[in-house]
Parts: structure tokens; C-alpha cells; sequence
């Protein structure tokens, strides 16, 4: 299990802003950086620093992918045509763990890691135990049949600090979900604010 699972709130600390906009988040009690220098006043960031900083961001939302896997995410967003930036949210948002939280299966990014691997979806009626497994538009996602009275899943579906976006279909009393169509980053409904063009800049040095 990666690190970033147990550390979850400390992205959002680091970050300064609350990534998920969750409530629990601690950001909502101590606005500051996690450690004993947190508090410290921050200078000026280098356009290294910011491309950087987006870049952890923008990984760090989507909770267990490795640098290896971003940046292959990233080079398949430049190999493909139209603005690379906006491959790069839809290649990110067609995961098959990222439309499992969006459909509000799960509360968490987190959460749809281990909900995936652990055989709880299925793909156009195929089990898909692989969160970085790549839907295309048109795939059907649903919770199996034995996995569908989960307390978790039964109380990520009544949360309401979030909604399903557009691009994504969910029909919650079959507890299934259509990806329409590959989204544009003003279509995501991201908490905080994000900067996939610092992102190409950053691998593009």
C-alpha cells in the first residue's frame, strides 16, 4: 500500500489548500504546512517550484499513482492529438478508480484504490480488479452484485458535499455507471484549483 494512503491530509497541508474538499480535512483547523517549520513565512516560488508544485498536486489528487505511472499518463497525453493539457485531465479521469469515485461508489480517491483491487467492479460486465484500468467512452461500470449493500458504498452515495458530473452517468439504485464521454478540465468538478499546463511545462523542460 503506498504511503500516500496514510498521509492523505498531509497532501492537503503541504498543498495548502483542501484537495478533496472534504470536510475533514485539517486544513479546515490549522492553515499552514505540516512539521515543525509549517508556520514558517514562504517566499517567493521560482516557476520551477510552481511547475512543480502543480504537478504534486495534480498527482496527489488522484491519491496512488506512482511517478512512473504519471508521466506515462503524460506521455500519452502529448502523443495523442489536441491540446495535451486537456489529454491529460481525461486520460486521468477515464481510470477506472477515478470514475468509481465520481460516480460516488466510494467517499474517497483512496477508497476507489482498494474498492477496485479488491474485485468490487465490474467493466461492460467483465470484473476489473485494476484502478488504472482505462475505460473508453461508452464502458458501463457497476458494483457486483455481492459488493452492492456495503456500508461504504451505501453511505459514499448519500454524501453530499459532492455530485456526479455530466460526463459520467450513475444510476445509484443499480449501482452502475456509463462513461459518456471524455471530459475537458472545466469539466471536472475539482475542489481545488488545478494546472495541468504547469504540468506539460514541468516535463517539457
Amino acid at each position: 500500500m503506498t504511503k500516500r494512503h496514510s498521509q492523505k491530509y498531509k497532501i492537503d497541508r503541504r498543498m495548502g489548500e483542501n484537495l478533496w474538499g472534504r470536510p475533514k480535512s485539517p486544513l479546515n483547523k490549522r492553515e499552514y504546512g505540516p512539521g515543525q517549520h509549517g508556520q514558517r513565512r514562504k517566499g517567493k516560488m521560482s516557476d520551477f517550484g510552481l511547475q512543480l508544485r502543480a504537478k504534486q498536486k495534480l498527482k496527489g489528487y488522484y491519491g496512488s499513482i506512482s511517478e512512473k505511472q504519471f508521466r506515462g499518463i503524460y506521455d500519452e497525453a502529448v502523443r495523442r492529438r489536441g491540446d495535451t493539457s486537456e489529454n491529460l485531465i481525461g486520460l486521468l479521469e477515464s481510470r477506472l478508480d477515478a470514475i468509481v469515485y465520481r460516480a460516488k461508489f466510494v467517499p474517497t480517491v483512496f477508497a476507489a484504490r482498494q474498492f477496485v483491487s479488491h474485485g468490487h467492479t465490474k467493466v461492460n460486465g467483465q470484473r476489473v480488479n485494476v484502478p488504472s484500468y482505462r475505460c473508453k467512452p461508452g464502458d458501463v461500470i457497476e458494483v457486483r452484485e455481492k459488493s452492492k449493500n456495503l456500508l461504504s458504498v451505501l453511505e459514499a452515495i448519500g454524501l453530499a458535499e459532492r455530485d456526479v458530473p455530466d460526463y459520467i452517468e450513475a444510476d445509484h439504485s443499480k449501482m452502475t455507471a456509463n462513461f459518456v464521454r471524455m471530459p475537458a478540465l472545466g469539466d471536472v468538478p475539482y475542489a481545488a484549483t488545478m494546472e495541468p499546463n504547469l504540468v506539460i511545462e514541468f516535463y517539457s523542460r
